[in-house]
């Protein structure tokens, strides 16, 4: 049985934790820094920093928060948004991140998804999809936080990044992010039975058992969570417990009393 990871997914804008619906309407949350920190200490595996607004400006102010971040946060870390070259990599894991998520830059330049995994190792390349339904088992894969149409089919591009070097595939669907309304699950589904690389659903989780179907029916290794986490709906400890109540195959954590 796979292990089923848990991820909290924090979007960035300047220097703020910021949640929206389907990537529009941002709200100011708080200081990202004390989010990750909250969640680490309630045992989440791994953490998900996204700059939003980084790709329309051509800028990414996610380093000081990456470099705060590992200062009392040891899970790993996966960094996107305005990332557009081998070298920005690079700065990102010497501030700390473990794996960059590549979107935008990647549809206009595919080969920097094959620059990446050669240079860092596929497992530091994660390819970021925001796909937009189109039609019956049909979506379009989007740039700009949400905002950009490409014409490019969302699950032939997650085969073509795999093929490129990508070690992970972030699938976020932009209908469904923010909602609580649960995952896109027949796009969790398409995507993970077009690559062997692990699948992370990402928009629209409001519940445990939308957990449970983006494990069991759209066969995701993994989930990253917003909206129940940020807005105090459920703590990581719900999540995990009521997971493995479902027997999903989640790691074994205890919070040590202070």
């Amino acid at each position: 049985m796979r292990n089923v990871r848990l991820i909290a997914r924090l979007d960035v804008k300047g220097p703020n934790l910021v949640k929206g619906v389907q990537l529009e309407g941002l709200r100011k949350i708080g200081d990202p820094n004390l989010f990750a920190k909250k969640y680490y200490d309630q045992g989440i595996d791994e953490i998900i920093y996204i700059d939003i607004v980084a790709s329309l400006y051509e800028r990414n102010s996610l380093l000081d928060i990456v470099r705060r971040t590992t200062q009392d946060v040891f899970v790993p870390l996966t960094v996107g948004g305005g990332i557009r070259s081998v070298d920005n990599v690079r700065d990102m894991l010497r501030a700390g991140a473990d794996k960059v998520a590549i979107n935008t830059a990647a549809l206009k330049r595919p080969q920097l998804i094959s620059e990446i995994s050669t240079k860092f190792g596929s497992q530091c390349m994660v390819l970021s999809i925001e796909a937009k339904r189109v039609g019956s088992n049909k979506w379009e894969a989007y740039y700009d936080n949400g905002r950009e149409k490409t014409g490019v089919d969302a699950v032939e591009w997650a085969r073509k990044g795999f093929e490129l070097g990508a070690g992970e595939i972030l699938i976020t669907s932009v209908d469904q992010e923010g909602t609580a309304k649960g995952f896109d699950i027949e796009l969790i589904k398409a995507v993970s039975g077009a690559v062997p690389i692990p699948v992370i659903a990402s928009g629209g989780m409001g519940s445990t058992s939308d957990l449970v179907e983006a494990m069991n029916t759209g066969k995701a290794d993994a989930v990253a969570m917003a909206h129940v986490l940020h807005y105090g709906k459920m703590t990581v400890m719900d999540v995990r417990s009521e997971a493995a109540a479902s027997n999903i195959n989640v790691r074994r954590y205890h919070v040590c009393p202070e």
